[in-house]
């Protein structure tokens, strides 16, 4: 039994914020209250939260934890530790692996596998067979071996009529398409947002309208099919002005940001630090703003991490010749702190619910208790110390899994 005393309880999924006491039994939440009196209670441990906010456990659905086939750069059970020690107790890992996670066997075995992890992990297949845009996988039987949503991430799926198939067999069931947005044609050999910086280190871009144009089509064939479009790690001013204009048509798309791209501009990147190559590219400063807004306005939807760890002798090398994207579960949370809300862009209430309710909401996990403080659940939840020092601390003071404390003071608990 364990009893959190005095903390700030922010549960977006209930619309609670206020001062309370949490009671944890049986490894689930049973009891929130102003102040629960523990006098009565036998053998509870407490713990005082003054001054630090409690929060469901973060929720990541957009990452890569590298199992199968490239544990050489991560594997599950190394990933949910990073994930633990960033708040987050639930992860979806996506199917760009070796092989591609495109039947049903291979969900299964990854369920199986994500068992033994210290957080949540949950699967996201592939949409098209080795994520070629070529054939279907087998949608359906994964989603019976219990995958939660499906994509080629990494890839657009160039065939129109291939993706509308997608979406006609996915919208009976409610599972997301994820998208990730680049027309081929106008990315391929790209390395950087195309524009002024990138003619100038001569290095081939990545233009914006690659994504526009992509986001575009496939909110339009949303429309169309009547299923359901996720937007991947939306970077583009453009791509964000036809996502808002989509949903006040009542279009069913939703989106999602990374920190990098929420905080991050072109004005990084150099061609001796590999770290800041990352795709879609960092952008420019009107296109961050843009990201912000529409994270404020409610266009998209919630935060992702896109966390990619890769061996430190694949990125140590020539900027074109590096794969992109870097580590994110561990310091995410810090930096969304320390950029949008130490700097007024959103509210400590919206960060939590971006990060936690709004994705649970909508790939489904709301009735597994994923996402939400509510009575019953099991006890998911994170300890924010929201003044951290961000040079020495961390804000997770606590992380919590199925009622079991993972870290401590910022540390993993052995």
């Amino acid at each position: 039994m364990i009893l959190i005393q005095n903390a700030r309880v922010i549960d977006p999924a209930n619309s609670f914020d206020e001062i309370s006491d949490v009671l944890i039994e049986d490894k689930k939440i049973s009891r929130i209250e102003k102040q629960i009196d523990a006098r009565d209670l036998e053998n509870v441990q407490r713990i005082d939260a003054s001054g630090k906010i409690l929060a469901p456990g973060l929720v990541d659905m957009h990452a890569h934890l590298r199992e199968p086939g490239q544990e050489s750069k991560e594997n599950f059970i190394d990933g949910a530790k990073s994930a633990a020690l960033g708040g987050f107790t639930t992860v979806a890992t996506m199917p760009n692996t070796n092989p591609v996670v495109d039947n049903a066997a291979l969900v299964r075995s990854m369920k199986a596998r994500a068992a033994e992890a210290i957080i949540k992990i949950e699967i996201i297949g592939a949409m098209t067979k080795n994520q070629k845009g070529e054939q279907l996988a087998e949608m359906l039987d994964m989603i019976d071996a219990g995958a939660v949503a499906f994509s080629d991430d990494g890839h657009f799926v160039d065939n129109a009529r291939i993706f509308l198939n997608a979406l006609d067999y996915l919208a009976p069931t409610g599972k997301l398409a994820i998208c990730h947005e680049e027309e081929t044609s106008l990315v391929e050999g790209g390395s950087m947002n195309e524009g002024h910086r990138s003619a100038v280190f001569g290095v081939k871009g990545r233009p914006t309208v690659a994504e526009d144009i992509a986001v575009a089509r496939d909110c339009l064939l949303a429309e169309y099919s009547g299923g359901r479009v996720h937007i991947a790690h939306i970077s583009s001013a453009r791509s964000v002005e036809i996502v808002r204009d989509a949903k006040s048509r009542g279009v069913h798309v939703t989106a999602e940001a990374t920190p990098h791209h929420l905080t991050m501009t072109e004005d990084l990147v150099t061609l001796s630090d590999t770290m800041t190559k990352v795709n879609p590219p960092l952008r420019t400063l009107k296109d961050v703003n843009a990201v912000v807004a529409g994270l404020k306005d409610g266009t998209i939807d919630c935060i992702v991490t896109d966390h990619s760890p890769h061996a430190f002798e694949e990125k140590d090398r020539e900027y074109n010749r590096a794969p992109s994207g870097f580590p994110g579960l561990t310091r995410a949370l810090a930096l969304l702190i320390r950029k949008l809300v130490r700097e007024g862009k959103i509210s400590m209430p919206q960060l939590i619910s971006k990060m936690t309710f709004e994705p649970a909401k909508i790939f489904g996990l709301l009735d597994k208790g994923i996402g939400t403080l509510s009575i019953g659940t099991p006890a998911d939840l994170v300890l924010i110390a929201p003044n951290f020092n961000p040079i020495t601390e961390t804000p997770v003071d606590l992380t919590m899994c199925d009622g079991k404390i993972l870290v401590c003071d910022g540390k993993l608990v052995d």
